[in-house]
């Protein structure tokens, strides 16, 4: 079991990395924000569901007990928007998305969350959650809708460090006259002609956006959570607006630590459905293999923009391929050398030292990244000077196991990696035989190529060696 004080973890709520300490010790409650499914769902959903799968799997394997809830939006403005211009049913459009993110979450290796609660199958507990504010004057009803007062929660604005009064003044509100304040956020809408919608004690209607996620993380995972995820644009207001609802119904603090991805950026912007600049994970999966997304995600930290694009995306399947190459067996089986095993245990004992320092230090996966390429290092080193399987076997165990904690398996790509490699062996004896005849500018063509390939070609005294870059 991990030391409660190793596992530095940066809290969003008061801006600074604080020691990981759990409400239960050696569990973890963890309720991630959930994609609002009325159109297919961009590579940017696909980075925060990544983000705390990774999250999920370091903590698992430091031995703590994880529940992770993630949900579902499938009522909404922008559902119900939807499934008008396209004439369907609001739940059925939701349902076809539901599904279809689902399955993206197997196709990149993401653990189902425990409970992937929906908005339409809690609304008993949205209800109640409400009445139980408005029985308590934190919020009121006016024509069947009802509004919490921001005015009555004395810290509100803490996460996302702005004054109440500043928001009347400058956010984008809408104007309702039957409000008491113009920031008061909607709990419960009155229904209209067409939408979703359920009796309630104020009649017909259907949740606000924000007493969601309250209700069914009060469910789901009790009155107090350790983490609470999703993306930086959450921050203000459905983040602020649910640590005011649900800390005014249980007088409790809601989250120990609040954690937010940042943005995937596309031509300098960041995707959104609303604004149509999206890359669908749809059309990653078709194009590319679905490790080569986690491996863009690694490659940055959680916390940070990240940039989307072919570049980006390159380099992210070399680093995979470079992985998997390293798996791959002996090129010649030497008698064991105990000298090359010990190194080789070493290598492994120094990367998984350094891969669980760089986690600890709030989930640096790029530094972890890190420690894990210099174990390949010293594995195609030792390969190359003629190290047999057995030699290698310790060290190519550790760098799957440490690739596995980051939800790598490796493993989809090794086939065509030993496919490729007897083409690839045969390119480098051309090579060598130009070079024995001094036809040194064919020679070179070839390893250029090699090399725009992803494959490093590097002469020495006994010939030529080579691996995947």
């Amino acid at each position: 079991m991990l030391s409660l004080k190793n596992l530095p973890q940066y809290g969003c709520l008061h801006l600074k990395k604080e020691v990981f300490q759990t409400l239960e010790d050696g569990k973890v409650r963890m309720y991630v924000c959930g994609p609002t499914v009325y159109a297919q769902a961009h590579v940017g959903h696909a980075m925060s569901s990544l983000v705390f799968d990774v999250i999920r799997r370091y903590l698992e394997y430091r031995g703590y007990d994880v529940r992770h809830v993630m949900n579902y939006t499938d009522v909404d403005d922008k559902v119900i928007v939807r499934a008008e211009e396209l004439g369907v049913d609001p739940l059925d459009l939701a349902e076809q998305y539901v599904d279809q993110y689902d399955q993206h979450l197997s196709d990149l290796n993401i653990k189902p969350p425990h409970v992937k609660p929906r908005v339409s199958q809690e609304i008993n507990e949205i209800i109640s959650m409400v009445l139980s504010l408005v029985e308590r004057d934190m919020a009121y009803e006016v024509d069947g809708d009802v509004y919490f007062r921001v005015n009555r929660d004395e810290d509100y604005g803490r996460l996302s460090g702005r004054e109440l009064q500043e928001m009347r003044a400058g956010a984008r509100l809408e104007v309702d006259e039957r409000k008491e304040d113009p920031g008061d956020f909607a709990l419960w809408k009155a229904a209209k002609a067409g939408e979703p919608s359920w009796d309630s004690p104020w009649g017909k209607g259907r949740p606000g956006w924000h007493i969601e996620c309250s209700a069914m993380s009060l469910h789901h995972l009790g009155e107090q959570i350790d983490i609470h995820g999703g993306g930086n644009d959450l921050i203000f207001p459905h983040h602020e607006n649910e640590i005011a609802q649900t800390e005014s119904f249980t007088g409790k603090d809601f989250a120990r630590y609040w954690v937010h991805n940042g943005m995937m950026q596309l031509g300098g912007e960041d995707m959104s459905k609303s604004t149509g600049n999206v890359f669908t994970i749809d059309e990653f999966i078709k194009q590319h293999d679905g490790e080569v997304l986690r491996m863009v995600v690694l490659n940055g930290s959680y916390r940070s923009p990240l940039v989307f694009n072919e570049e980006v995306v390159n380099h992210a399947r070399r680093a995979l391929d470079r992985l998997r190459n390293a798996l791959r067996p002996a090129m010649k089986q030497d008698a064991e050398s105990q000298t090359i095993v010990e190194e080789m245990s070493q290598a492994a004992a120094r990367a998984r030292s350094g891969f669980e320092a760089a986690m600890d230090d709030d989930f640096n996966t790029a530094g972890a990244l890190g420690h894990i390429f210099e174990l390949v290092k010293m594995i195609n080193q030792a390969r190359d000077a003629g190290a047999g399987d057995t030699e290698l076997s310790v060290a190519q165990d550790s760098l799957r196991e440490l690739a596995g904690i980051l939800g790598l398996r490796l493993h989809g790509g090794e086939a065509r990696l030993h496919e490729s490699a007897p083409f690839v062996d045969l390119l480098i004896e051309v090579r060598s035989e130009l070079r024995r005849l001094a036809q040194w500018e064919l020679a070179d063509s070839i390893r250029d190529r090699l090399v725009e390939l992803g494959v490093s070609v590097e002469d020495v005294k006994d010939g030529t060696t080579w691996h995947f870059q």
